[in-house]
């Protein structure tokens, strides 16, 4: 008799996690209540990176003179500003997302797992209740993701001040823009809309813009940003933010304010975990209310795993999809490695890209991990002096000793696709010779990750 599993939650972390539980033979019912794919795909990672892909097309016109490109109107007179029509642009976002929900919900009906539209509460750890339905189980996977974080005093209403899942309604382009927050989504959003012509100030309450990334790469995205006349208060926290009409008002603690057409919120995200029953079953929440999980995805009730934002472990798509494909092949006994946050690569898709995996600059430089560094500026690499890059560089940690690759950072255009050579070096414990002897085309940007490899290599 097959194993039944249900899965709350139709994001990364639940469609990918039925998947693997159809695919070795279990009973999968997905419950879901904001349309498959989840915030992943209707909201947030689909919606954002379709947006920035207009924001980096911008951005690659704008320096089109430089490599020889003259833009000219009909009657052969230059061409002197290139605008954005928002209202296609969010059109062309909102139909590529429901056309990829659409796909997730044909490839499950395929593989055979039931679909439940609601909202599902756990009724123990073995029994789901969605409306008047009750779904009897083996396993429980909650993947109930999360949701914008906001405050009394910054309230969205959907119009002017927004989170960053309301974006995709506006039709009318801000004439100023305010982003609060300078973690990776108000990174984001910063970036790709002053790419789009919109002057745009950004509040950040740390001393420098992504302050959980590296230092060297959140200093290029800041100088970059600011040379292209982003406006950025470092260490300046929002206290309010109103609207009065069409004027959006951002106070800040220190008596300053910020006025603009619009504003986005970009606070953090609070788990969606609270009234489904999950304490009732067994289920141990952190303070913030996120789900206890151990590295194959377990929960404190036996029988019930979890996976993604819900979690708090790493809030990426990537990390939701692979806790959730763990956990299925945990529960039903096939081959399983625990989840390695070091494994994993990331990447924020502000202009230039910063993508990362591994250890970190911080580890190095605080002794938790010994290392040798190079940093490799990408000013000196071919390819990038003939696309007109100047910005950006290839950073590799490597094991003093062995050369062994423990970490990586790429700043630059597509750095996202750059990494995973050093993901894979990393991954598979390859040394920095290694990594160096593979060969790359030339010319490329991968030559710049060759040539910072060939550095590490020590004589003897």
């Amino acid at each position: 008799m097959s194993e039944k599993v249900v899965i709350l939650g139709g994001g990364p972390g639940g469609y990918e996690s039925a998947l693997v539980a159809a695919q070795l033979g279990a009973e999968v019912t997905v419950v879901d209540s904001d349309g498959l794919g989840g915030s992943a795909v209707l909201t947030d990672c689909v919606p954002s990176k379709t947006l920035i892909a207009t924001a980096e097309l911008m951005t690659e016109v704008a320096g089109a003179a430089e490599l020889g490109l003259n833009f000219s109107d009909h009657q052969g007179d230059p061409a002197r500003h290139l605008s954005v029509d928002l209202a296609r642009v969010n059109e062309r976002v909102k139909r590529l997302a429901a056309d990829q929900s659409d796909d997730i919900a044909r490839r499950l009906d395929r593989e055979g797992v039931t679909v439940v539209t609601g909202r599902g509460r756990l009724d123990g750890p073995s029994r789901v209740v969605v409306g008047e339905q009750t779904l009897e189980a083996d396993a429980i996977l909650v993947a109930t993701g999360a949701a914008p974080r906001t405050l009394p005093t910054a309230q969205p209403d959907g119009e002017r001040i927004l989170t960053w899942e309301q974006v995709y309604d506006l039709t009318e382009v801000p004439t100023e823009l305010v982003v609060v927050g300078s973690g990776v989504t108000g990174a984001e959003f910063a970036s790709a809309y002053l790419a789009l012509g919109i002057p745009v100030t950004l509040v950040s309450s740390r001393d420098r813009v992504l302050p959980g990334e590296d230092a060297d790469a959140s200093a290029v995205l800041e100088e970059v940003s600011k040379r292209r006349g982003m406006t950025v208060l470092s260490q300046s926290r929002m206290q309010s933010v109103t609207r009065e009409g069409d004027v959006v008002t951002v106070a800040l603690t220190d008596g300053r304010s910020v006025q603009a057409s619009h504003c986005i919120l970009a606070l953090g995200s609070v788990p969606n975990t609270t009234d489904i029953g999950l304490e009732e079953a067994g289920v141990v929440l952190t303070e913030g209310g996120f789900v206890n999980v151990d590295r194959v995805s377990r929960t404190s009730a036996r029988g019930v795993y979890a996976a993604g934002d819900c979690t708090g472990v790493l809030m990426l798509a990537s990390v939701a999809a692979m806790q959730g494909r763990i956990a299925m092949w945990h529960f039903l006994g096939d081959a399983v490695k625990p989840l390695d946050k070091k494994l994993v690569s990331s990447n924020v898709f502000t202009a230039p890209e910063i993508a990362t995996v591994g250890w970190s600059q911080q580890a190095v430089d605080s002794g938790e991990m010994q290392a040798e560094v190079v940093m490799l500026p990408l000013g000196g690499n071919p390819r990038a002096k003939m696309q007109g890059v100047r910005d950006g560089f290839v950073k590799l940690f490597c094991r003093p000793g062995t050369g062994i690759v423990v970490g990586g950072v790429v700043v630059g255009p597509r750095a996202s696709e750059l990494i995973h050579p050093v993901s894979i070096a990393v991954a598979e414990s390859l040394t920095a010779d290694q990594l160096a002897q593979a060969f790359t085309v030339y010319p490329s940007m991968s030559g710049s990750i060759a040539e910072a490899a060939r550095r590490m290599h020590r004589v003897g």
